[in-house]
């Protein structure tokens, strides 16, 4: 064949296309159970954060240790998920109408972790509330985000923020009052914490994360079956 023709050109070059292809299918393949691993071990780094314990090596080990992966039922009660560990709680909702609650065993106090989401003012925010045995009183925190703006918005990822929700009340009348107001005006001190200075489109998402989100809950929070 000629090697200067256009034919062999074209020939040759969907060769490589086609192997190129076939290599980059192959490495995909083969990362991806890793790749889901890793997300799955970042997502029980989250929950174990909101139950302040934070930094571990073995996520799985610790996870496992003191956590259990529930679901909660149409009246309220819980029941044990029996199907893989999931990590996108806003899809489990939306198309399997599944709402999960972590319960764990801390120093032989119970605890429940609910996950949160929503949208902040570049993109996704998420996270996760601990409460105590009494469904009321928060024991921890944790939330994240996809691309708030560092010093402002994204400053719900650090511990100090996170902090002020330890042993504030969720539930006022039976409806969620736990949230984030306008930095320094804060009105119910049990309920809500300082929002963030010059971060004011974040704190208010994050606040209408936690009501919405925990608002789905309120047949589980206002359930007094010992679980």
């Amino acid at each position: 064949m000629n090697t200067n023709s256009n034919s062999y050109t074209i020939i040759y070059a969907s060769v490589i296309v086609v192997i190129v292809a076939f290599l980059l299918a192959f490495v995909s393949s083969s990362l991806k159970e890793r790749q889901s691993k890793n997300v799955e071990m970042d997502t029980k780094k989250q929950i174990l954060s909101a139950l302040n314990i934070r930094n571990v090596e073995d996520a799985d080990a610790e996870y496992n240790k003191y956590v259990k992966d529930m679901l909660m039922n149409e009246d309220g009660t819980l029941s044990e998920n029996t199907a893989a560990f999931a990590t996108g709680y806003e899809k489990e909702v939306k198309e399997n109408n599944r709402l999960h609650v972590f319960v764990a065993d801390i120093n032989g106090e119970k605890k429940y972790v609910f996950p949160v989401y929503g949208v902040g003012l570049w993109g996704a925010i998420w996270g996760y509330v601990a409460l105590n045995d009494d469904k009321d009183t928060v024991y921890g925190t944790y939330f994240s985000h996809a691309g708030e703006t560092p010093g402002l918005g994204a400053e719900i990822a650090t511990e100090p923020f996170q902090a002020q929700f330890q042993g504030k009340k969720t539930l006022e009348n039976g409806e969620v009052a736990l949230g984030v107001v306008k930095h320094g005006k804060i009105e119910k001190p049990d309920y809500q914490v300082d929002g963030i200075s010059g971060g004011t489109i974040t704190s208010v998402a994050v606040d209408a994360m936690i009501k919405s989100c925990l608002g789905n809950y309120k047949k589980f929070l206002t359930n007094n079956v010992e679980e």
